[in-house]
C-alpha cells in the first residue's frame, strides 16, 4: 500500500472491513461454529497469497470459482446467523425512528388503557395457574409466525384472552400474537431457543418466547403453568417473577 496516497476513505474502508469480521465472528461464536469462521479466514488467507503474491493463474483461478461458489453456500449454511445479524442491524434504535417516520401508522403511542387488558389477562391466568405465551409484535412483522396459527382478528380483551388460554381450549398450546391493539392469531408456532443459559428449571413456552425474542424485536409474555409466575423475554433477555406494575411498565416502555 502507498502510505503517501492513504486517505480518510482507505481508513473508513479498513475500518468496515475489521467491523463486518468482528460481526461475523460474533455470530459464529454464538452459533458455535468459530471453527468453521477460523478455516473461512485460512482459505482466504490461502487465496490472497496464491492470486496476488504468488500470481499463481491456474491455482487462483480455481480459488476464485469455489470463492463464488462458497458464498453462495455459506448464505444457505448460515441462513439462521445472517437473519439474526440482519434483524439486529434493522432493529438498531436509529432505524426503528426512521421506520416509524415512514409507516406513520406505526407512530401512535402506546397507551396504558391499551395494555391493561392483558396485564389484568395475565394476573388473572397466573392465580390459577393457566399457561400462556403472548407475543407482542413491534416493529419487525411476524407474518411467517401469524400463518402457523389460527386467524383471530379481533380487540384485545382481557376476556378473550383467558378464554384462548382456557386449558380446554383447542388453541391453547400456541402462542397468541398481538399487533397494533388486536389479537391477530393465537395457537401459533415460535422458533425454540436452544440457548445452553436458559435456566433448566424453564419450560418450553419460554424457550420458545426467548427464540422469538432472540429473531425478532418482539416482546413475548409467559404464564408459567406450574408456578404461575409471569415473565417476559425481550431481545434475548428474560424478565422473571414480574408484578402488574412491572409487567405494565415493560409493555409501555419505548424502545
Amino acid at each position: 500500500m502507498d502510505f503517501i496516497n492513504f486517505n480518510i476513505k482507505d481508513l473508513i474502508d479498513i475500518l468496515l472491513v475489521a467491523y463486518l469480521l468482528y460481526q461475523s465472528y460474533r455470530l459464529m461464536k454464538d452459533s458455535g461454529s468459530i471453527n468453521i469462521f477460523i478455516g473461512i479466514l485460512v482459505f482466504i488467507g490461502c487465496w490472497v497469497i496464491v492470486s496476488q503474491v504468488l500470481g499463481m493463474r491456474l491455482l487462483g483461478s480455481i480459488f476464485d470459482k469455489l470463492v463464488n461458489v462458497g458464498v453462495l453456500a455459506l448464505i444457505v449454511l448460515f441462513q439462521d446467523e445472517v437473519r439474526k445479524f440482519l434483524v439486529t442491524v434493522g432493529s438498531h434504535k436509529r432505524w426503528r425512528h426512521l421506520l416509524r417516520f415512514l409507516r406513520k401508522d406505526q407512530q401512535e403511542k402506546i397507551e396504558r388503557t391499551d395494555i391493561m387488558p392483558i396485564v389484568m389477562a395475565c394476573m388473572s391466568m397466573s392465580k390459577t395457574k393457566t399457561g400462556a405465551l403472548i407475543v407482542v409484535e413491534k416493529n419487525l412483522p411476524l407474518n411467517e409466525i401469524i400463518r402457523s396459527g389460527d386467524t383471530i382478528n379481533a380487540d384485545v380483551n382481557q376476556r378473550l384472552i383467558e378464554n384462548i388460554f382456557f386449558k380446554n381450549s383447542p388453541l391453547h398450546d400456541g402462542a397468541m400474537i398481538i399487533r397494533h391493539k388486536q389479537i391477530i392469531a393465537a395457537g401459533c408456532i415460535l422458533p425454540v431457543s436452544h440457548d445452553l443459559n436458559i435456566p433448566k428449571e424453564l419450560g418450553l413456552r419460554h424457550r420458545a418466547a426467548m427464540g422469538v425474542s432472540q429473531e425478532t424485536d418482539a416482546l413475548a409474555i409467559i404464564v408459567s403453568e406450574e408456578t404461575g409466575g409471569i415473565s417476559v423475554a425481550h431481545k434475548g433477555q428474560f424478565y422473571l417473577r414480574l408484578s402488574a406494575e412491572e409487567l405494565e411498565r415493560i409493555l409501555t416502555k419505548e424502545d
